[in-house]
């Protein structure tokens, strides 16, 4: 059979173009940063998921860059340029430091915050509904976190007079949050002492200012260094009989006696949400920063039956996990 010379040009016109399959596979994949103090539990796995949700494929559309400093806050500048220098379109940074860091060493790239305290007081955006240059994400309520749960441990100990608070002395989030458990839980009558740490030797010698100054609770402020030691925390706690409250339910899941504050989970999602949205144009100062508005309490039992402590009932409903 005969072509004609038509077809025949449009022959050499489909040859010529790349297959569909072709062109899929020479598209560069989607570049998300994650900065971080500490590696979180649950951080990148959770976010992975939502990505899957989302439609992303690791590895094809999408490529992940993990930088964690491992407590180490100093090295949170040299890992956010190691994270521009790969190229990424966007930017998780998670932890005050970290959003700092990131802040500092970029104005192009946008930059997700997660767990960050207060980003219009530590000075990272302008307002949250209008946070304006490269940078959104979802804000912690300092107001509602630790107060809560410092309230709670004194319906479960009504005697509570004076509590220690330990916090990482270097993350200006923790600190923010520990001034204002400090001004609520003074309004309640409780005396507190503050006991910052810097290294991870500092715990013992926090300890025992706690003890010196008669503590009967510790409010533990766990961002992602802090967590990285809740184990032994948890134990100099135990060791003097100190019931433990905290934000995050890592800590009650390890034997705090409770926690109240954000589903981490839920934050992490909405962290892959954004990245969704900004790795398909939307811009940075579009897209207000975010508060959470899912909370959880979690009560240990068998660290209160440990402590010889009865939680009262009307906690005890409240609860949205409990740990026998």
């Amino acid at each position: 059979m005969m072509l004609g010379r038509g077809a025949f040009l449009i022959g050499l016109v489909l040859l010529g173009q790349p297959s569909r399959l072709e062109a899929q596979q020479t598209v560069r994949p989607g570049r998300v940063g994650i900065l971080a103090q500490d590696l979180q539990p649950g951080l990148l796995e959770t976010m992975q998921d939502e990505f899957r949700k989302l439609g992303y494929v690791e590895g094809k559309t999408l490529a992940i860059e993990l930088r964690s400093a491992a407590g180490h806050g100093d090295r949170l500048p040299a890992l956010a340029r190691e994270l521009l220098d790969a190229k990424v379109d966007v930017m998780v940074a998670v932890n005050t430091p970290a959003a700092r860091a990131a802040k500092n060493a970029t104005t192009t790239v946008p930059v997700i915050i997660m767990r960050v305290a207060d980003p219009v007081r530590s000075g990272l955006v302008a307002s949250l509904a209008r946070p304006g240059a490269n940078i959104t994400g979802i804000s912690f309520m300092p107001d509602a976190l630790g107060p809560k749960g410092v309230e709670l441990m004194r319906e479960i100990m009504p005697g509570l007079a004076r509590m220690a608070a330990l916090y990482q002395a270097d993350n200006p989030g923790a600190v923010l949050i520990v001034d204002e458990v400090v001004r609520r839980g003074n309004r309640l009558g409780l005396t507190f002492v503050r006991t910052p740490v810097q290294r991870p030797d500092d715990y013992a010698a926090a300890f025992e200012a706690a003890a010196a100054a008669g503590a009967q609770a510790l409010f533990v402020m766990d961002d992602g260094t802090i967590t990285a030691h809740r184990r032994e925390i948890l134990d100099l706690a135990a060791g003097r009989t100190l019931p433990v409250v905290s934000i995050y339910t890592d800590f009650a899941r390890a034997g705090a006696l409770l926690s109240y504050g954000p589903n981490l989970a839920a934050v992490y999602r909405r962290g892959a949400d954004y990245a969704d949205k900004l790795l398909k144009g939307a811009p940075p100062d579009s897209l207000p920063v975010e508060q959470p508005n899912l909370f959880e309490l979690v009560l240990n039992l068998r660290t209160a039956k440990t402590l010889g402590l009865v939680i009262p009932p009307s906690v005890l409903a409240r609860a949205d996990d409990v740990i026998q």
